[in-house]
């Protein structure tokens, strides 16, 4: 009779997948905050946090690093891709691509220290269950 895994055990996707999932969700839940509210806020910000976490549960422990890195690179895709796009939904509609793109770090900059933080929090936990798990 196996044992039921836990959360810390069960990331099984490759880093590939899992970035285009931490992608996929921020760009969907940017582009529906946006469609909301017409600007990038507060929905997005928890919104990230639960997908870098999302990614640091669901890689496996081969691609720990790609994950690891993830985060501040999806915020900085996923706001080039708005300014692109919408930039009155990071700065003002008259703002060039590079300073929408800076605005929006500076003002989403709290969302990526915690999810940042978090992901490189669940990481590290995952890594250490992992190493005690195969040294019983």
């Amino acid at each position: 009779m196996s044992e039921a895994r836990t959360l810390w055990e069960e990331g099984h996707e490759p880093g590939r997948q899992v970035v285009a999932l931490g992608l996929a969700l921020a760009l969907t839940v940017v582009v529906l905050d946006v469609a909301v509210s017409g600007r990038v806020g507060l929905v997005f910000d928890v919104a990230f946090v639960g997908v870098c976490l999302t990614v640091a549960v669901l890689v496996r422990s081969e691609d720990f690093f790609t994950a690891g890195v993830l985060p501040p690179l999806v915020m900085l895709a996923t706001f080039v891709l708005v300014a692109l796009w919408h930039p009155g939904a990071l700065a003002s509609s008259d703002t060039g691509l590079v300073a929408s793109v800076a605005s929006g770090l500076a003002h989403h900059a709290v969302a990526l220290g915690i999810g940042y933080a978090g992901c490189l929090l669940c990481l590290a936990i995952r890594d250490q269950f992992g190493r005690s798990q195969r040294r019983v």
